[in-house]
């Protein structure tokens, strides 16, 4: 009888994770797609590829899209305890570190295009290029390698040379061999974070201070910029709850192992998921030239009514 109830638990434990993947991967398609037409709308148009803003949000899609891949190849491999080998973990887990740097870091830049247009609009022409936005493209992505880069430095010198050719389960606390080194990763996406958070008030104040000062039509456009800044902060948040996650998980962990197993896919789904792309889409239907044309787009032009001019 013990038995018999031993295997039903397993059957029945089963069955949950297997619900749990698809209702992930089905969560990921869906995103993908809202993504994938977010994209098709900013390459349709030199309007969106010559703004520099617009060009920022695109690497957020392009980003974000990529993670919600590589990570739903990592939960089903985790799910189901696929072994890879290291060097092909430690691929992985590359990727997907820089791509959850990027983001915050690009919308921090973004942060930074919108206070240069307010509180500097002679020279926004001029720092603010289609040139100078491909070069501060490649600079997210070196800040973005920071973090990864430390981590790995420290583990190329602590693991031996045979580690790289073994199987294992992959994620990402494989590579953090001593507890001294989870402590040093949390205080860098800390040390981030904090970085961000100073760089989007300083923002937000200063934006403020042109908005008290303005008159009309430019008081108008200062308090969407200062709206658009806080938009920034709420999107950043997002990405900071993920922060807590692995203490939280920690936490639940020494209490029970099944809890552990649900609040970690609650956090997945929930500040993991949900973020890559709700946040870009909020931003995405809050602009008005985007979203006009994401309409036209999305339903292949049928809806004539208020077509913006750059559309035709």
């Amino acid at each position: 009888m013990a038995n018999n109830s031993s295997l039903v638990d397993g059957e029945s434990s089963r069955q949950n994770k297997i619900n749990q993947v698809i209702l992930a991967q089905g969560l990921v398609a869906v995103f993908l797609f809202i993504n994938f037409l977010q994209i098709t709308t900013f390459f349709m148009k030199d309007f969106f590829y010559t703004t520099m803003r617009y060009i920022l949000f695109a690497n957020t899609l392009l980003s974000d899209s990529l993670f919600l891949i590589m990570t739903s190849i990592s939960v089903i491999l985790s799910y189901f305890r696929v072994t890879i080998q290291m060097w092909l973990c430690l691929f992985v887990y590359t990727v997907l570190s820089v791509c959850n740097f990027v983001t915050p870091v690009t919308l921090t830049a973004m942060t930074l295009e919108r206070y240069v247009a307010i509180c500097m609009p002679l020279r926004h022409g001029e720092l603010c290029s289609t040139r100078s936005a491909l070069h501060c493209i490649l600079i997210i992505y070196g800040i973005s390698s920071g973090p990864v880069t430390i981590i790995l430095l420290i583990f190329f010198a602590s693991a031996m040379r045979s580690f790289y050719k073994e199987y294992m389960i992959c994620y990402i606390d494989v590579f953090l061999l001593y507890t001294w080194q989870r402590h040093l990763r949390s205080a860098i996406n800390q040390f981030y974070f904090l970085i961000m958070l100073i760089t989007i008030v300083f923002s937000y104040v200063n934006i403020m201070k042109v908005a008290k000062a303005a008159s009309g039509d430019d008081k108008k456009s200062t308090q969407k910029g200062l709206r658009t800044v806080v938009l920034h902060a709420f999107q950043l948040l997002l990405c900071l709850i993920q922060l807590w996650c692995p203490f939280i998980e920690a936490a639940v962990l020494q209490i029970n192992a099944m809890l552990y197993s649900d609040i970690r896919y609650f956090n997945y789904i929930t500040f993991l998921l949900a973020p890559r792309c709700l946040s870009p889409l909020i931003y995405g239907l809050r602009d008005e030239k985007f979203f006009l044309a994401l309409r036209h787009y999305a339903l292949c032009g049928l809806c004539k009514k208020k077509s913006p001019d750059f559309l035709i």
